[in-house]
């Protein structure tokens, strides 16, 4: 495999005149504060008074006559010739002593000479001078100095008050991402379609001259952790092209105007690069729909003038030849029309969840590092994952890895692979959580009631364990059920088996415990949302027909219900009695089944109360025993009993 040569040319550095401005002011004034003390002769200052009698005494030697002040040196501080100095050694300076004449002396000469000192004017005083020059020089040439340094560091983008029109993207130089399409598995359909903008990058003379033209824009759409990010980060590996990243939330500060200017500095850097990629991220955060804003925009002004430069920049008078976009989104419902026409995001690539292929294909990829013990079987841990994201099929992996490092363990085993699905589904187990009898016991037939219901519905997941250890946050006990292959659609009757299903637990208490408790809470909420989706989404209702009642606004967040229409009180009245109607079929059923198979809820009740766990061949021993009531396929064909049915569930 070639290496590939790292560039070892460096950028010089350029010399910035306003830190060595700073730094030389910095120096003299230090200069001028520790080392003059010690360079000048020292200075002791006196009263006139003593000056002059000093004089009368003999004492001074010599006398400088200045405008505001006198500076003599006594005879005793003249150093001595008779004395021997060693060689090389410099003589002292003589002390000098300063003193403020009277305004009105004018015999101060007459005396002098009359005492037979030497005296004459004082020449200008270096020091003194030096001190005013800089007092006068360095304060401009300080704020001068400081404000060009901040110039400097701007530009490397240092103070944030002056690189807030700045763009922020991360640029890879030639895609040193650290990722190829060799680390991405399970969305093999997106890698054809990025494939080919890595082809026009690389050689746009194929397509250019049958007349095509180059894309502008690719828009990734999906559910969160498909692999969106990562894709993007393969690209720049495998294009060779310098990479611009960036965050949509990173167009946006709080002053106006900023998103805009960051907006063209990105793209003005992109067209210095070109041939390049430009990723944005998470898109919705900076082009949501400029509709639903009305006439009062406030706030929102900021975020539409910075979409309108995107816009103008993706597809405006000024061609960005050699730049393509990349954006991800998991969104895409709330973009604005003008962004995903054809010219801006000329295309767009949905990443799904993977299928069951793809998901081994994915573990395939992570499991590289891992020491894998021989039982561990991908392939079936691909088939008990459906529903599972490529971060999640990450995190599972981290999660089997954790477990086997925990007990000490030479390497993975199947075993910890089955432990860290069921704690990525159920959560972590809550073995300090210990219930009282009542409580277990309540548990133990809850959840049994839920495997015998489930092991009759059409559709449904087969059941591979019955725990009443708790999970998770307020799960006291689980049924975990794994479909047996990957579905897309549900008919109505797999609906209606999921929701008996659903209301077989609380079911489950009242035949053997005659009361409720608050266990069924999760359980009810998840019905309700199912029949009312069946009502007003699905159109399964025979009273209200084929009308949607439900506006679909989220494509792959699913932890936010849809908006129900504006429909008449009627009309809602209806979709209430409709939606109680089918729970309430549904949890006659449940009652129904679980009346018909009593012995074997007792035992396997039973069982849960000594073991706290079933399954394996166990859990399939007691399910092969479970007997359908004869009104269940008419239930769930129509969701009526039959005429004949008799039976109470009082």
């Amino acid at each position: 495999m070639p290496v590939k040569k790292e560039d070892s040319s460096k950028t010089p550095k350029s010399f910035h005149f306003g830190s060595s401005l700073l730094t030389l002011l910095t120096a003299l004034i230090l200069f001028n504060i520790l080392f003059p003390p010690g360079l000048r002769p020292s200075r002791t200052e006196v009263l006139y008074s003593q000056f002059r009698r000093e004089v009368r005494d003999g004492k001074v030697a010599k006398v400088l006559v200045g405008q505001n002040q006198i500076q003599y040196i006594l005879k005793s501080d003249l150093p001595n010739p008779s004395t021997n100095q060693p060689k090389g050694e410099t003589p002292q300076p003589a002390k000098v002593y300063i003193t403020t004449p009277l305004p009105n002396d004018p015999e101060l000469s007459k005396f002098l000479a009359d005492s037979n000192v030497d005296f004459g004017t004082a020449p200008l005083d270096i020091g003194s001078f030096f001190v005013t020059l800089l007092g006068w020089i360095i304060p401009p040439l300080l704020i001068l100095g400081i404000w060009i340094w901040i110039l400097n560091r701007a530009q490397q983008g240092g103070v944030a008050a002056l690189t807030v029109g700045k763009s922020k993207a991360r640029i890879y130089s030639e895609g040193h991402t650290g990722v190829t399409f060799a680390d991405v598995a399970g969305i093999d359909e997106a890698k054809a379609e990025l494939q080919e903008i890595i082809e026009f990058l690389k050689s746009p003379g194929k397509y250019t001259r049958l007349g095509a033209k180059i894309p502008k824009g690719l828009l990734l759409v999906g559910a969160p952790g498909t692999g969106k990010t990562l894709l993007a980060k393969a690209v720049a590996g495998e294009a060779s092209v310098p990479f611009f990243s960036i965050s949509g939330s990173e167009f946006i500060e709080l002053f106006v105007g900023v998103g805009a200017a960051r907006v063209r500095d990105l793209f003005e850097q992109a067209k210095q690069q070109a041939p390049c990629i430009v990723f944005i991220d998470e898109l919705d955060a900076l082009g949501k729909s400029r509709a639903g804003a009305g006439p009062m925009m406030g706030a929102n002004d900021e975020r539409e003038q910075t979409l309108n430069q995107l816009l103008t920049e993706l597809d405006g008078f000024e061609v960005n030849t050699g730049v393509i976009i990349l954006a991800a989104t998991n969104r895409p419902e709330v973009l604005d029309p003008a962004l995903c026409r054809p010219g801006r995001f000329d295309r767009q690539v949905v990443i799904d969840r993977p299928d069951k292929r793809g998901r081994e294909a994915i573990l395939r990829v992570h499991v590289h590092p891992i020491k894998l013990a021989p039982d561990a079987d991908l392939e079936a841990i691909a088939a008990r994952t459906p529903g599972f994201a490529g971060a999640d099929l990450a995190n599972l992996v981290n999660e089997a890895a954790l477990l086997a490092g925990r007990q000490g363990q030479e390497a993975v085993t199947m075993a910890n692979f089955n432990e860290a699905i069921e704690r990525v589904i159920a959560g972590l187990e809550k073995k300090s959580r210990v219930l009282n009898e009542v409580e277990k016991k309540t548990v133990a037939y809850h959840e049994a009631g839920h495997a015998i219901v489930a092991a009759l519905m059409p559709g449904a997941g087969k059941v591979e364990k019955v725990s009443i250890v708790p999970r998770g946050v307020g799960a006291l006990g689980y049924t975990l059920q794994l479909p047996e292959e990957d579905r897309f659609l549900m008919v109505e009757d797999e609906i209606r088996g999921r929701l008996a299903t659903l209301l077989a637990g609380r079911s489950s208490e009242e035949v053997v415990l005659g009361m409720v408790s608050t266990g069924a809470s999760d359980d009810i909420q998840k019905a309700t949302d199912l029949a009312e989706r069946m009502v007003t989404l699905y159109g399964m209702s025979s009273k209200l027909g084929l009308v949607a009642l439900e506006k679909v606004q989220q494509q792959f967040l699913d932890s936010y219900p849809n908006p129900r229409r504006s429909v008449s009180p009627k009309v809602a009245e209806s979709i209430d009695r409709e939606v109680k109607e089918i729970l309430e079929g549904a949890h006659h059923l449940a009652l129904d089944i679980l009346k018909t198979n009593r012995d074997l809820l007792e035992q396997m009740a039973q069982h849960l109360l000594q073991h706290e766990i079933i399954e394996g061949e166990q859990l399939h021993r007691y399910l092969e025993r479970v007997q359908a009531p004869e009104e269940l396929t008419i239930w769930l064909r129509t969701g009526q009993r039959s005429p004949d049915s008799t039976r109470s569930f009082q």
